[in-house]
């Protein structure tokens, strides 16, 4: 199991909803592995460790969900009342049940899957509103939890029953970059980032990362055996994280295929991928990239890319070869693999390169009013560039940067190369910084450059 580390910003939230009786019911979601229980599991240890009742819905029948709900109370609030001879006979029952327990010192309430409690009990939410409309309710605290992002959306807009109810609502991400060593702390920031860019911030994927193993070792336990974990579990994810009907995998597969744009994915797909796309969006498995000096909002010159490290190693390298590795190929297969990860590795080691830009610009490296940080290209797909961050209300480039997956570079070749494609920022070069990232090693003799590595992102 990974360790629990980060999410100080997270625990801190939830302890101050904790902490304000008015505040109303809290809402957590994410996407599945994220490490929503690790983290509701240590806010509850810190907090209330003897008086928590914590729920996972499964789906069963209402009864059923009640007797194992009645099963997870803690002896500290079960009062007089055997629960095993007499569980709860439905939501009001617990509900009542706990606002008495709950006078004197405060109560949590986890109910997790939230989406499929509702499931076996459909007039859940209508309950639980007319019960937090109540001065009883003040010492029991109520956080739902879930994975389904769109259900736990729907629970938020006008309709819902419990619109208007949520004091706190926190949505987990997988960890970023500069978080991953943390949790691979035996690795070199090199290996960390070979890491981060096959299997991305996802908790549960990196605790599955032997490090003691090299990178063959690894990928030959996970990927090139017959039901290695990282060839099932990216079927679990599509199967999981996008509802049926989108063909989300049509539009995956073809933007692991080289098929960014819109058009270009409307014929792979042979229907209007719109409304698939915007979904696949919002669960952030795609980011949409537009130049960074348009407005996303107007621009038509947008392309998509698979935002998630794992999914895009799975449906595109990995997937080259799956069929033949769940034939017996894997160990054959295995030297093809490892010889082709730089193509697979260098997009996600250009967006951490960006994130680590991102907080540097935060920390005031680049001076102040940095607005925006993405990267740039011409009207006619010429000249990109990866990084260029934007300052103040005019949006002013001041800082362009090339970022490479080598193990080392000429920086001053490169900071050159930059200067002549700056000059289509409209821009005074000279008034540029310029930045050059590789995985190990930036060469400058005479050229002046911020140079970020490896060492830096991963530190």
């Amino acid at each position: 199991m990974a360790p629990f580390v980060h999410r100080e910003v997270e625990l801190a939230e939830l302890t101050r909803w904790w902490s304000d009786p008015s505040a109303g019911a809290a809402l957590l979601w994410g996407r599945r592995r994220v490490g929503k229980t690790a983290l509701l599991q240590r806010f509850s240890d810190t907090t209330a460790p003897e008086r928590t009742i914590f729920h996972t819905g499964a789906g069963r029948p209402a009864p059923a969900e009640l007797q194992q709900l009645s099963r997870a109370v803690p002896p500290a609030l079960r009062g007089v009342r055997d629960l095993t001879s007499r569980p709860f006979t439905d939501a009001d029952d617990l509900l009542d049940h706990l606002a008495r327990e709950a006078q004197d010192e405060p109560v949590l309430l986890v109910l997790d899957e939230y989406p499929e409690l509702l499931r076996s009990v459909p007039e859940l939410s209508g309950i639980l509103r007319a019960f937090l409309d109540r001065p009883a309710s003040r010492g029991v605290r109520v956080l739902l939890c879930g994975s389904a992002v769109r259900s736990m959306a729907e629970l938020q807009e006008e309709r819902s029953p419990l619109f208007g109810r949520f004091g706190l609502r926190l949505q987990l991400h997988p960890f970023a970059p500069h978080e991953v060593s943390a949790l691979l702390p035996d690795l070199a920031p090199v290996e960390r980032a070979q890491v981060h860019a096959l299997l991305g911030g996802m908790p549960l994927y990196l605790s599955w990362w032997d490090t003691g193993d090299d990178l063959a070792g690894n990928l030959r336990r996970l990927a090139t055996r017959p039901g290695g974990l990282l060839l099932t579990e990216g079927d679990l994810l599509l199967a999981t994280e996008v509802e049926r009907g989108e063909q989300p995998a049509a539009v995956l597969q073809a933007i692991a295929a080289g098929k960014t744009k819109h058009q270009e994915i409307k014929a792979w797909v042979g229907a209007e991928p719109s409304r698939t796309l915007d979904r696949l969006v919002e669960l952030r498995l795609i980011e949409r990239i537009v130049p960074v000096t348009e407005d996303p909002r107007r621009t038509r010159r947008r392309s998509y890319r698979i935002a998630d490290n794992f999914l895009a190693f799975h449906l595109g390298l990995l997937g080259r070869y799956r069929p033949e590795i769940e034939r017996g190929l894997g160990e054959s297969i295995l030297p093809v693999l490892l010889e082709s990860l730089d193509d697979a590795s260098g997009p996600p080691w250009e967006v951490a390169v960006r994130e680590h830009v991102r907080r540097l610009a935060a920390d005031g490296r680049f001076g102040d009013g940095v607005v925006a940080v993405g990267p740039w290209w011409r009207g006619d797909g010429t000249d990109e560039i990866d990084v260029v961050a934007l300052a103040g209300r005019q949006r002013t480039p001041v800082l362009v940067g090339e970022v490479k997956w080598r193990r080392e570079v000429d920086g001053d070749r490169l900071v050159r190369t930059l200067r002549t494609k700056a000059a289509g920022l409209d821009v005074d070069v000279e008034e540029l910084r310029y930045l050059v990232a590789a995985r190990e090693e930036v060469r400058l003799r005479s050229e002046e450059a911020v140079v970020v590595t490896a060492a830096d992102v991963f530190a």
